[in-house]
């Protein structure tokens, strides 16, 4: 920033910063920050003149950082948890109930269970707020473990070393429009959809362990709302969390097994670490989510 033409750094320059190291993009970056493309290069022209070094180099598609800007990223980064930080302190001594809590949340979770979680905890701690990442689980596991939020809601078994509390646990199931047999699956249409490497491992595992032939895939979408949809229109089946489809019993579901007659699961974990317990705000989250039922909701 600059006033009476002198320069100095503030918290949105550590925050452009950032984001456009996360990003490596100027049009997103300049988005999610709610910038003009104009505004955030010309504040990234200012750094560089204030520091006399090349901070980014433009590419085709996007941008690179310079060894110089990779570092001032880095020190952005630094900055912008420690104010986070000391904003977190200065709100627990006050001893109130009051700021916010940042979550990160697969996409599952985030669709179906946690704004029925805000709704009721808000009913008890209205002055909360909270910032709500989602993602797939890969990058919830990878948010938690950077401190970038407070509390990840994980499906699957993540290395984790810290505290962390079982919300419950769900078989993975055919789910179909028309009734079906097992052995006629690989010749039967299947709908596919984009989802994190551990439900693709698991998915995989139980295939080729069950069947020599690949499946019979016909469609491939992006999400799994649009491969549920796809089911409930008799386009073909999907292997699916049984969560997912449990509401539509049109469909016909069965839950898969292994050869060992293991019945095939995956488990939804709260992730978090014991030094945020110190915040009252975290705290009285992390123990209102222990005595849910969150699988009912």
């Amino acid at each position: 920033m600059q006033e009476n033409g002198v320069f100095f750094m503030r918290t949105e320059d550590w925050e452009m910063l950032a984001e456009l190291y996360r990003t490596e993009n100027i049009t997103q970056a300049a988005q999610r920050l709610f910038l003009s493309q104009p505004t955030l290069t010309s504040r990234i022209k200012k750094m560089e003149m204030y520091y006399d070094v090349q901070l980014i180099i433009r590419k085709q598609r996007g941008i690179t950082f310079t060894p110089e800007g990779e570092q001032l990223a880095l020190h952005a980064q630094k900055m912008l948890y420690e104010q986070r930080r000391i904003e977190e302190q200065l709100h627990n001594m006050k001893d109130q109930f009051a700021g916010t809590i940042r979550v990160g949340v697969s996409n599952f979770f985030a669709l179906n269970k946690m704004p029925k979680l805000l709704r009721l905890f808000k009913q008890n701690y209205p002055d909360v707020e909270f910032q709500v990442v989602t993602g797939w689980s890969s990058e919830m596991h990878r948010l938690i473990l950077n401190h970038d939020v407070h509390i990840g809601f994980i499906k699957g078994d993540y290395i984790w070393n810290e505290n962390k509390h079982l919300l419950y646990e769900e078989e993975i199931c055919i789910a179909s429009p028309w009734d079906f047999q097992w052995e006629d699956l690989p010749q039967l249409p299947r709908i596919d959809y984009h989802t994190d490497e551990k439900m693709r491992s698991i998915v995989d595992q139980w295939w080729y362990s069950t069947y020599k032939q690949n499946p019979n895939i016909n469609i491939q979408v992006n999400q799994v709302e649009t491969c549920k949809e796809m089911v409930i229109h008799g386009l073909g089946y999907a292997v699916i969390a049984n969560l997912v489809v449990r509401p539509h019993t049109d469909l016909f579901i069965r839950p898969i097994h292994l050869p060992s007659g293991e019945s095939v699961t995956r488990k939804t974990w709260m992730y978090y670490h014991e030094e945020t317990l110190k915040l009252n705000i975290v705290k009285a989250f992390v123990q209102f989510i222990e005595t849910l039922d969150v699988k009912a909701l």
